[in-house]
Parts: structure tokens; sequence; C-alpha cells
């Protein structure tokens, strides 16, 4: 688990690192769920998906997001519309390329708020769009 400067969950970390530490943590979340992950940071030129995963006969598209605070909002708040609709998009590309078939396709949000001096906070949004 990344911390900061002051030892505590998210304090201090940069953008990006934010970014991987919620990335990680939602993947071991996910697994942890029974799901099974078959690419993380999928990216083309339009965008990434964050993680691709089965759950059971399902497709899962899972795009985290992390916060270290709430100051702008919840983690989950930062998924437009258009931010939904460019995961689709991104989704069918992967389905192309993959060439790999599933009965259902679903659309996850997993939201990951770090705050200093407490523990991760992890939540898993189903079908979130």
């Amino acid at each position: 688990m990344g911390t900061g400067p002051s030892g505590a969950a998210g304090g201090g970390l940069a953008k990006d690192e934010l970014g991987r530490e919620g990335e990680r943590l939602a993947a071991e979340h996910l697994v942890a769920r029974g799901l099974v992950i078959l690419a993380r940071n999928w990216r083309r030129r339009e965008g990434e998906l964050d993680v691709v995963a089965t759950d059971g006969k399902s497709l899962v598209v899972c795009e985290v997001k992390t916060r270290s605070g709430v100051g702008y909002g919840l983690p989950v708040e930062a998924v437009t519309r258009a931010k939904a609709a460019r995961i689709r998009r991104l989704a069918h590309q992967w389905l192309a390329e993959s060439r790999a078939r599933f009965v259902e396709v679903r659309f996850d949000v997993v939201a990951v708020l770090l705050l200093p001096g407490r523990a991760p906070q992890v939540e898993h949004y189903e079908g979130a769009f």
C-alpha cells in the first residue's frame, strides 16, 4: 500500500501514483470477488480501459476512479455520460480485437477513496452505466 510522507494512505501521492494505487486496489478487490482479470490499462488512441475482466460468462469493463479527498466530489461522480460513452466504444474495440464472445457485457465502476490517516475505501458499483 502506498503511503505519503505522513505514513497515511493517499497522503502526498502524485496524481499518477494515486491512480496506479487505486487501480491496484481495485484489481485486488475484483479478484477477491471472483472476477478473472483479462487486461489492465488497455490503451488505444481514444482512451483507456482500466480493467477488463470476466465474471462467469459476463465480460466486465471496469472504470476505476481514485481520489485522495472529496473536495471535487466522490470518485464515482467523475464518470460522466461522455466518459461512459467513450468506455463503451473502447469496449467494442476490445471485443473486436480479442474476438472474444460473451453472453453479457457489464460496465462497472470501482471507486477508491484514499484519505490520509484512514484505511482505503473501495466501493464497487456493478452495472453502473
